[in-house]
């Protein structure tokens, strides 16, 4: 398709019922990272009464991310056996009471397992999305709707700061939990009651449904098996620059308070007011992100230049968190990490495009989302146990934060060399018969 019929074909669009399904599913991935949140803000007033060390604290936010990779394979699967509606419902449902399960610990011990278990019951939510954007988006509005369902993520993050700092000075970190968890129940509820595919809604137009599907990219290739996906050169590339991409992002979601509270020592409001600010610019550099990258699909450009320009660019802009170790003060801390956030959600618009724009069957999106976010969350499990023992030790935050501004160069390497041509998969027996 030329970027001028690709351009005729989107004037011609009928309805936006996909905006709203988008819109209701990112306001699911806010809650989800509200919850997931909760405990990183909530962590330096839990330290005190329940006697939690640097240490105890970095296992605390480390233990989500455990069961959270060791499920992506089984979340990703769920979704593509049973689709969207009833698997994000169900982990929902969840993630929500577990959440509210940890205003009821009274050790370190308890907290650890409802962790563990919230992260387990998260898994299915990002291989869902992205399963629910393939079937409800064409491939000229996938990254910007992929965009901005990953922006709820960010949403959720920032929202987070304020809204828990608020709730724990009026009733205390136990009872914010329950709050936190009380939400994404309702909104497990509403999904499963709501949603349904292009075909089954029940409000789509008719219109719509066949502007979704004439715009759509007809797979026909054969379905691969985990095993098969994982020795694809372009999964394992997807898996390491993922890697690279969450290295920089969570430390937002897990030490950045501790580390802006510590290290400026702000008071609990300031922090609620500027603790934002790096959310804020990752939610911007999400849409430009996808922006971009489905400007430069529709004007004609292959789906390697569209994908790869804000990925290799976003990760050589997120290096930029280094210069936060040696800042001075905190407004120029504050820059360095809005930039590097900004950055690197700029890259993640085109990201999670990628599970669609390879698949070689519509049967494997949610499975190589999954792969991809089991091995991005790695990044969850080691970066927050290694900021809390060098904190330990050294009471400064320069080691890890260089360390990041490394990872994210390394990222830009990832996705410039190691990752092939943007193209649906095929065996290699067949690799001949498929080439573009």
């Amino acid at each position: 398709m030329t970027g001028h019929n690709a351009v005729e074909n989107i004037k011609s669009a009928k309805g936006k019922m996909r905006f709203i399904i988008l819109t209701v599913l990112s306001v699911g991935i806010a809650i989800n990272y509200i919850d997931r949140a909760t405990m990183s803000v909530a962590i330096p007033f839990m330290s005190t009464e329940l006697h939690l060390s640097s240490t105890d604290s970095g296992f605390l936010l480390s233990a989500f991310f455990w069961s959270y990779v060791l499920f992506q394979l089984p979340g990703g699967w769920l979704v593509d056996r049973f689709g969207p509606r009833i698997t994000f419902a169900f982990s929902s449902l969840c993630w929500g009471l577990a959440t509210a399960a940890c205003g009821l610990a009274n050790g370190i011990t308890a907290l650890l397992g409802f962790r563990f278990v919230l992260g387990a019951v998260e898994a299915p939510s990002y291989p869902a999305s992205s399963s629910t954007v393939t079937r409800w988006f064409p491939r000229q509005e996938r990254s910007f709707a992929a965009a901005t369902f990953n922006n709820g993520s960010k949403i959720g993050g920032t929202l987070a700061i304020p809204i828990v700092s608020f709730l724990i000075a009026l009733v205390g970190w136990r009872m914010t939990f329950v709050i936190s968890g009380l939400a994404a129940v309702i909104w497990a509820a509403a999904w499963y009651v709501w949603y349904r595919d292009p075909r089954q809604h029940p409000t789509v137009s008719q219109e719509e449904v066949e502007f979704i599907e004439a715009n759509q990219e007809h797979i026909t290739g054969e379905a691969m098996s985990i095993a098969q996906l994982l020795a694809q050169r372009t999964v394992q590339a997807m898996m390491a620059g993922f890697f690279c991409v969450n290295f920089v992002s969570y430390f937002f979601f897990t030490w950045f308070p501790t580390y802006l509270v510590e290290t400026f020592h702000l008071s609990l409001m300031k922090f609620g007011l500027l603790g934002m600010l790096p959310g804020i610019a990752a939610i911007v550099g999400g849409w430009c992100g996808g922006l971009l990258s489905d400007s430069l699909v529709r004007r004609g450009y292959s789906l390697t230049i569209a994908r790869k320009i804000p990925l290799v660019g976003g990760m050589l802009g997120s290096s930029v968190i280094g210069i936060a170790a040696y800042s001075p003060t905190v407004t120029l801390a504050l820059a360095a990490l809005c930039f590097a956030n900004f950055a690197a959600t700029f890259a993640s618009a085109a990201l999670w495009a990628l599970p669609s724009d390879v698949t070689p069957n519509r049967a494997n999106v949610a499975t190589i989302g999954g792969i991809q976010n089991m091995a991005a969350n790695l990044a969850g499990i080691i970066s927050p146990i290694f900021i809390g023992v060098v904190m330990q030790f050294t009471h400064s935050f320069v080691i890890p934060l260089v360390l990041a501004g490394a990872v994210g160069l390394a990222g830009a390497v990832v996705y410039g060399i190691w990752l092939p041509k943007v193209q649906p998969m095929a065996l290699k027996i067949n690799s001949g018969r498929r080439r573009a």
